[in-house]
């Protein structure tokens, strides 16, 4: 029996596993990466680096069995560093609770992945706005990537400055950033995680850092993390607006990413069931996640280049999530990884979403304004939040004060109600 259907997707089992082996390459970085990140919320690096692993492991296989599609998952950038920096930080709210907001928001997109109401919601938002949300968070985290790489640094004549270029680790994260940059620019397979080796490399041999004696260990235990969210802190009128942002965050990233992924494996058909079912997945996913002790997950664009490799079905989704088995094993090695290694990483990954810009079309009045505040707001107020705010109450009132009123759909009024509650409860 042909489970995942090789023959009518045209591949082979071969073509599958290759595709996965290189979908696991380019998106191997995100478990230092986001280790890294939600461990400046306060939680252990080392739950956090076998957690990780093991949601990728699960989301990845899960939708290959159910939807046999081609699409990798792991925790989202973007919303792990609005988790950490936007709301642990940011309003002091506790790590436990955060991941309860995540649960929530798991749940409602999980059942909402059950209805058309999904769709309504995306189509209520004009496209523009949708990649000005996505340039937004890209700008949000490039942001917090600078700041932590001590390039940007707080001033208190001008809020921020540049910070001490003479300083070893503030050159460290400058060297990774042009590498990052420089391999990605020449489309190096993998050129996240190889930019991240060298970097490290470096700061082993330039800097007072210590190079790992060992590179393999057994599994860290995740159960300083498990299951230890508190679901009924997050049930506040307070915080329904943050929880529609990680709801609406998750939801256009992952479709934004489907459909990009989709396009290129001539997937997701017209009455096809395989876009419902990959993001069922993501869904349920991020609703375990969240009991581990992980951010949203979400599809992972990086599973485009498996796609690339030939990569049609669901096998190559399982041979990514088992290949990710290893790195459940590379403990040592992901703890000595210099923190100036990993941001650049972060910077890179807020200039491609930044891009989502050139795509604008900036002679609408009210798309032009709601996406200056949404871009702008975002890193200015350390929350995706507000700037959803700022921009979705711009576009409404300019388009009332040019008498557009056809533009504004139902759903736009209903999320532009919401955010109303960010300024008002």
């Amino acid at each position: 029996m042909d489970f995942f259907k090789l023959k009518e997707h045209n591949t082979t089992t071969a073509t599958e596993i290759r595709a996965g082996f290189t979908t696991f390459l380019t998106m191997l970085y995100i478990v230092p990466v986001n280790a890294l990140i939600m461990s400046n919320a306060g939680m252990p690096i080392e739950a956090l680096l076998t957690a990780t692993a093991l949601i990728t492991i699960i989301a990845t296989i899960l939708n290959g069995l159910w939807a046999n599609t081609p699409v990798a998952m792991s925790v989202g950038m973007g919303i792990n560093a609005y988790f950490t920096y936007g709301l642990v930080i940011g309003v002091k709210m506790p790590w436990q609770s955060a991941l309860g907001v995540v649960f929530i928001s798991g749940i409602i997109f999980l059942a909402l992945s059950l209805t058309p109401f999904r769709v309504w919601i995306i189509e209520s938002l004009p496209q523009d706005l949708r990649r000005a949300i996505s340039a937004g968070i890209g700008t949000f985290i490039a942001f917090i990537g600078l700041k932590e790489m001590g390039i940007i640094v707080d001033n208190p004549a001008t809020l921020v400055g540049l910070g001490d270029m003479g300083n070893t680790n503030t050159l460290l994260g400058l060297f990774g950033l042009i590498i990052v940059s420089a391999l990605y620019s020449l489309r190096v397979k993998g050129a996240f995680i190889v930019a991240i080796l060298i970097t490290s490399i470096a700061g082993w041999i330039f800097t007072p850092l210590a190079f790992p004696k060992e590179v393999f260990s057994m599994p860290s235990s995740i159960s300083p993390i498990f299951f230890e969210l508190d679901i009924l802190s997050a049930l506040k009128l307070s915080l329904l607006p943050v929880i529609i942002t990680f709801l609406i965050t998750d939801m256009f990233d992952s479709l934004g990413t489907l459909a990009g992924v989709g396009f290129r494996a001539g997937l997701f058909k017209k009455n096809s069931k395989d876009l419902e079912k990959t993001l069922q997945a993501d869904g349920f996913a991020t609703v375990i996640g969240s009991l581990m002790g992980t951010s949203t997950t979400t599809a992972f664009i990086e599973s485009a280049s498996g796609v690339e490799e030939g990569g049609r079905t669901g096998l190559t989704a399982v041979a990514t999530g088992l290949f990710f088995i290893l790195t459940l094993f590379l403990l040592p090695l992901f703890k000595a990884i210099p923190p100036n290694a990993i941001y650049p990483v972060l910077v890179m990954v807020g200039v491609l979403m930044f891009s989502e810009l050139s795509q604008i079309d900036f002679n609408d009045t009210a798309t032009a304004i709601a996406s200056f505040f949404i871009v702008i707001m975002m890193p200015l107020t350390y929350s995706i939040t507000n700037g959803l705010a700022f921009g979705f109450i711009a576009y409404i009132l300019i388009k009332l004060v040019k008498r557009e009123f056809s533009d504004i759909s139902l759903g736009l009024w209903v999320l532009s109600g919401i955010s109303l509650l960010v300024f008002v409860v």
